[in-house]
């Protein structure tokens, strides 16, 4: 019998009993959500991103220019929107899609 104390569940996606915490470790791994911009580039809380094109910004009568820095993004509960910060915008999303990380 081997040193360990492990509880064995049965994995319905292998077919076998293994330990508790090795399929614990798979499924965190599995569930780890990964949120890219438009180059496919990883993002993460407080990145700094570049708009790749124009984007009329609805209900603040503005529009983004293609090249414009957007510092200290924060990730949402959505994969495909990220919360931003700029100047006279407050409350602005943008989605992925229009940004790459610099």
């Amino acid at each position: 019998m081997s040193g360990s104390d492990d509880d064995y569940v049965y994995d319905e996606a292998t077919g076998e009993w293994r330990p508790a915490s090795e399929v614990a470790a798979a499924n965190a791994v599995a569930n780890q959500r990964v949120v890219r911009d438009s180059a496919g580039t990883p993002l993460a809380d407080g990145d700094s991103v570049t708009v790749i094109k124009d984007l009329k910004v609805k209900g603040a009568g503005q529009t983004l220019k293609q090249g414009t820095v957007i510092r200290s993004i924060r990730l949402t509960e959505n994969d495909e929107e990220i919360d931003c910060r700029y100047e006279a915008i407050k409350g602005l999303v943008l989605r992925t899609e229009f940004v790459r990380k610099r």
